[in-house]
C-alpha cells in the first residue's frame, strides 16, 4: 500500500527524485561542457557581427537561461548563431546605431512569437531525413576544418564561423595553408594533449568521474603558463578574451537598450523581419538535428521552441545582445557529453553569468587550442565514417541528397546548403512517388492482352505525368481495365486525363474500361488518414 501525498504517491515521488539525480550527474557536466565550447563562440561571433563583446556574452546567457526554461526541447542549446553574423554585421551598418538594431531585434523576437502561437513551427516535419544527417555531417566536417587553424595557434579567423567564405578575406582552404605556414608548436602540444585526454581519459572508468574536457582545459592552462617566455609561448590573441569589469557602474553601463524613437523606421522592420525568418529556419533544422542524435529519440515541439527563442530575442534585445537560436555546435556538444535534460543547457547559461561577473581574469587563461581540441573531437563524432556507411546502405535515394548538402553547406553556408539539399531531396521524393501511383499487370485475353492498371490508395497531380505517359504508350487494340476501387482520391488533373484518354482510345483500337473510379473525390478528412487498428479488425 503506497501513501498519497497531495494526489501523488510516495512511490513516485521516490522514483522522480531517483531520475533528478540521475540526471543531474549527466546534466550538470554536460553544462560546464557546453560552458567551455561556448565562451569563445559568444565572443567570436560577437567580434565578427561588429558588436560590442559583452553582447555575445549576454546573448549566450539569455540563451541558457530564458529560452533554456522555457523550451520544450532537452538537449538543444541556443545562443548567438555563426549564420546571422553577416546579417546583424550589415544591419548595424544600414541603420547607423547599436541601439536601432536592438529595436529590430525585440521586433524579431515578437515575430517569433507570433510563428510559434500560429504552428508555423510544424514545417520542421517536412525536412527531409537525409538532408538533416548530411547537415549534421556537414557542420561535423565545418568543425573540423575551422577549428584546425585554432588549433595549430594562427587565429585570425573568428571564433565559431562557419561559411566557406572568411571575413579575413580566405575561405575554409586557404585558411588551413595559411595556418600551416603559421604554426605555433605551443598550441599544437597543448592540442595533441588536449585530444589524448578527450580519446583516452573516459575510457578509464574510475578516472571518468571527473569531465575530460575540465582535464582538457586545466592541462592546457597549466601548459600555457609553462611555455611563457620560451619558445612555445602562445600570443594573446591564442587565449580566451573575455572583457574585464572592475566595478559594478562598469558592468551595468556594458548594457544597451533599444531605441525606440525609430519605430517608424522602414529598414528596421525589414530588419526585423530577415532575422525572425532566418532565425526560425536556423532554429528549426537545429531543434531536428538535434533529435536526430538524440539518444532517447525525444520529439521536440517546435512551435514552443520558436515562442522560446522570441522570448529569448526580445530579451536579448531589450538588455543589449545579439540575436540568437538553437545552435547545432553547443547542442552536438551537449548530446555528446551525455546530457539527459534541459538542466544543462539553463546550467550553462548560469555558468556564463557566475564567470563573467567572478572570475573573467582567470578564464582569460585558458588558450583557445585546447578548446579547438574539444570541439575537434565534436566535429569526429557528427561526421563520423560509420554515418556515411549506414547512409550508403539506405540507397542512393537517400546517400545523393545525403552527400549534396554535405557538399553545399561545406562551400557555402548552412541555410544556402541546406536549401540545395532540400531540392535535391524532394527531387527524389517525387520521383519516388511518381513510380507508385498504380500498379500494372498483363495477362492473356485470346488474341489480345488485357491490361489492368490498379490506382494506388493517394493519386495526386503529381502523378499526372507518370500516368499519362504510361496510357500513351498502351499498344494498340487492347483490352485496358482501369481499377479505382483501391483509391480513396484521385486528383481531378488526373481523373480528366484518365476520362480523356478514355474518349480517345477508340481510335488506337483500345477497348477502356472505368472499374470503380468516381466523377469527383473529397479530400479525405485528416481522421481518415489515421490508422485505426479496431475499425482494421472489424473489416476483417
Amino acid at each position: 500500500m503506497q501513501i498519497k501525498q497531495g494526489g501523488v504517491s510516495a512511490g513516485d515521488l521516490n522514483l522522480k527524485k531517483y531520475f533528478l539525480a540521475k540526471n543531474l550527474k549527466k546534466d550538470l557536466p554536460a553544462g560546464l561542457v557546453v560552458f567551455l565550447v561556448a565562451l569563445p563562440l559568444c565572443l567570436g561571433i560577437a567580434l565578427a557581427s561588429g558588436a560590442p563583446l559583452f553582447s555575445g556574452l549576454l546573448a549566450g546567457i539569455i540563451g541558457g537561461i530564458v529560452v533554456g526554461t522555457l523550451s520544450g526541447s532537452q538537449l538543444s542549446v541556443a545562443g548567438p548563431a555563426a549564420g546571422l553574423t553577416t546579417i546583424v554585421l550589415n544591419s548595424i551598418t544600414s541603420l547607423g546605431s547599436f541601439d536601432a538594431f536592438l529595436l529590430a531585434l525585440v521586433i524579431a523576437g515578437v515575430m517569433q512569437m507570433i510563428f510559434g502561437l500560429v504552428k508555423a513551427g510544424t514545417i520542421a516535419n517536412y525536412f527531409p531525413s537525409a538532408v538533416i544527417e548530411g547537415m549534421l555531417a556537414a557542420i561535423g566536417i565545418i568543425l573540423i576544418m575551422k577549428q584546425f587553424p585554432h588549433a595549430v595557434g594562427y587565429d585570425k579567423d573568428y571564433e565559431g564561423d562557419e561559411g566557406f567564405s572568411q571575413m579575413d578575406t580566405e575561405n575554409t582552404f586557404s585558411g588551413i595553408l595559411s595556418a600551416l605556414a603559421r604554426i605555433n608548436y605551443g598550441a599544437v602540444i597543448i592540442t595533441v594533449v588536449s585530444l589524448a585526454i578527450m580519446i583516452y581519459w573516459p575510457k578509464v572508468k574510475k578516472l571518468a568521474l571527473i569531465p575530460a574536457p575540465l582535464l582538457v582545459v586545466v592541462v592546457g592552462t597549466i601548459l600555457a603558463a609553462i611555455f611563457s617566455g620560451t619558445g612555445f609561448a602562445l600570443l594573446d590573441k591564442q587565449f580566451v578574451q573575455i572583457p574585464l569589469v572592475h566595478s559594478t557602474g562598469e558592468f551595468f553601463g556594458l548594457f544597451k537598450s533599444p531605441n525606440f524613437s525609430g519605430i517608424g523606421n522602414k529598414a528596421v522592420w525589414v530588419t526585423a523581419v530577415t532575422i525572425a525568418i532566418v532565425a526560425s529556419l536556423e532554429t528549426l533544422l537545429s531543434l531536428e538535428a538535434v533529435d536526430k542524435i538524440d539518444p532517447i529519440k525525444r520529439v521536440s515541439p517546435t512551435n514552443r521552441e520558436l515562442v522560446a527563442q522570441g522570448a529569448g530575442n526580445i530579451v536579448s534585445g531589450l538588455l543589449g545582445g545579439l540575436p540568437m537560436t538553437a545552435v547545432i555546435v553547443r547542442s552536438s556538444a551537449n548530446v555528446g557529453a551525455g546530457a539527459r535534460t534541459k538542466v544543462s543547457a539553463i546550467f550553462h547559461g548560469y555558468l556564463l553569468l557566475v564567470c563573467l561577473l567572478a572570475i573573467p581574469s582567470l578564464l582569460n587563461k585558458i588558450p583557445l587550442s585546447c578548446l579547438a581540441a574539444i570541439l575537434l573531437t565534436v566535429g569526429y563524432k557528427l561526421a563520423r565514417i560509420s554515418l556515411f556507411k549506414h547512409m550508403w546502405h539506405k540507397g542512393l535515394n537517400q546517400f545523393i541528397p545525403f552527400v549534396i548538402t554535405i557538399i553545399a553547406v561545406v562551400f557555402t553556408d548552412l541555410l544556402i546548403g541546406v536549401g540545395i539539399g532540400m531540392m535535391v531531396g524532394v527531387f527524389y521524393i517525387l520521383r519516388t512517388n511518381l513510380r507508385n501511383p498504380y500498379f500494372y499487370t498483363i495477362a492473356p485475353n485470346g488474341e489480345k492482352n488485357t491490361i489492368r492498371i490498379k490506382l494506388a490508395e493517394e493519386v495526386s497531380f503529381l502523378n499526372k505525368a507518370a500516368i499519362q505517359i504510361t496510357l500513351t504508350s498502351l499498344p494498340k487494340g487492347s483490352d485496358v481495365i482501369i481499377d479505382g476501387s483501391n483509391s480513396r482520391y484521385i486528383d481531378p488533373d488526373v481523373l480528366e486525363t484518365i476520362n480523356n484518354f478514355k474518349h480517345n482510345a477508340y481510335t488506337k483500337g483500345i477497348i477502356v474500361q472505368l472499374k470503380e473510379i468516381k466523377e469527383r473525390y473529397d479530400i479525405p478528412p485528416l481522421k481518415d488518414l489515421v490508422y485505426n487498428p479496431d475499425e482494421q479488425n472489424q473489416t476483417r
